[in-house]
């Protein structure tokens, strides 16, 4: 697979509903997971919010969302990151070392709950990006 590049949209409590709307608009597949799925919040009042959401339409159109959490703000507008994923280990650390010059890492790449390696940062012109390496099978 090769790295790509994707949107990533949040939405305040309704991600489940947008998204279902844009699989009407653009067909394709949409996975959705919970924080209490990946037991990635401590509030319960947090449970059934959508921590990760993508649709893959078939003629390539791919793109995320997710609830804003609790603890988050939610600003429209500027709820957007842009998403970095692949196999290629190398070439997305590279990425993720040379947008996080001048900038300001959220999130460290380190293994995460669904199996890959993931990490968040700012980068010095304040845009959001999210690195996510996929795992190797059986690991």
């Amino acid at each position: 697979m090769q790295s790509r590049l994707n949107p990533y949209i949040s939405f305040l409590d309704n991600t489940r509903q947008a998204m279902e709307f844009y699989q009407s608009v653009y067909g394709g597949k949409l996975t959705m997971n919970t924080f209490a799925e990946f037991h990635a919040s401590e509030d319960p009042a947090e449970g059934n919010k959508i921590m990760h959401a993508m649709l893959e339409a078939d003629n390539g159109i791919v793109f995320m969302a997710s609830d804003t959490p609790n603890g988050m703000a939610y600003r429209p507008g500027s709820s957007i990151s842009m998403s970095l994923s692949g196999e290629n280990e190398a070439e997305l650390r590279g990425y993720f070392e040379k947008l996080a010059s001048g900038g300001m890492v959220g999130m460290p790449l380190e293994k995460a709950p669904w199996g890959d390696t993931f990490g968040m940062l700012t980068d010095k012109f304040g845009i959001n990006w999210m690195v996510n390496i996929t795992g190797q099978p059986g690991m």
